[in-house]
């Protein structure tokens, strides 16, 4: 399996939030903000290759039995492990993150991964795997907070963009959130058609 695609799968073909649409809670709460969905995104791509990589490297020894217990602690140590890093140096943006950097423990994302893939594959192709799946994840994420942020704030990372006449307040509420996801899902649709009729011809 070459590990250039097995990267890029995660961030195109099968990106997990607009395509496998896993891991939808905490994607849409936090992304009001681009400081916020940049934050959560690397917060999770973190946890993902470091968990992917040591359950990786132990899947011989793991009891098929108890896997998911095992990869419920190891999730659960990583998370723990950039929790309080973000406490310590990004304190103001651990604030504002909440509860949701916590549940990264419980996103069905790393969850899925370290069992339909780390569990099964070698270590580098893990290392790709999760690379990509985070790339892949914290792109939509940013793409998502700069609309909501700009039209519902009318700043981008905090910076000020638009007049305050201009802004749309529904874009910074859940419902805001939906649509824009929803604007995303259909242009990777879109995409995904384009390609299909090129290769086609």
């Amino acid at each position: 399996m070459n590990s250039f695609k097995i990267f890029t799968n995660g961030i195109i073909k099968n990106n997990p939030l607009v395509v496998l649409m896993i891991g939808l809670c905490s994607s849409l709460a936090v992304t009001t903000s681009v400081v916020n969905g940049l934050g959560m995104g690397v917060a999770m791509t973190l946890v993902i290759v470091m968990s992917e990589v040591i359950i990786s490297g132990f899947r011989h020894l793991i009891p098929q039995d108890a896997r998911i217990p095992i990869f419920i602690i190891v999730i659960a140590s990583f998370t723990t492990i950039v929790d309080l890093l973000m406490q310590a140096f990004t304190p103001e943006l651990s604030a504002s993150m909440g509860i949701f950097i916590k549940l990264i423990v419980v996103n069905c994302i790393i969850m899925g991964r370290v069992e339909s893939f780390a569990s099964k594959e070698s270590i580098p192709h893990s290392f790709f795997d999760a690379l990509g799946m985070g790339v892949g994840y914290t792109w939509v994420l940013v793409g998502i907070s700069c609309i909501r942020e700009l039209l519902g704030a009318g700043t981008i990372a905090g910076f000020h963009v638009l007049d305050e006449a201009y802004n749309i307040r529904f874009f910074a509420n859940p419902p805001g959130g939906f649509f824009v996801f929803g604007l995303f899902i259909a242009f990777n649709v879109i995409l995904k058609g384009l390609f299909k009729g090129r290769a086609k011809k």
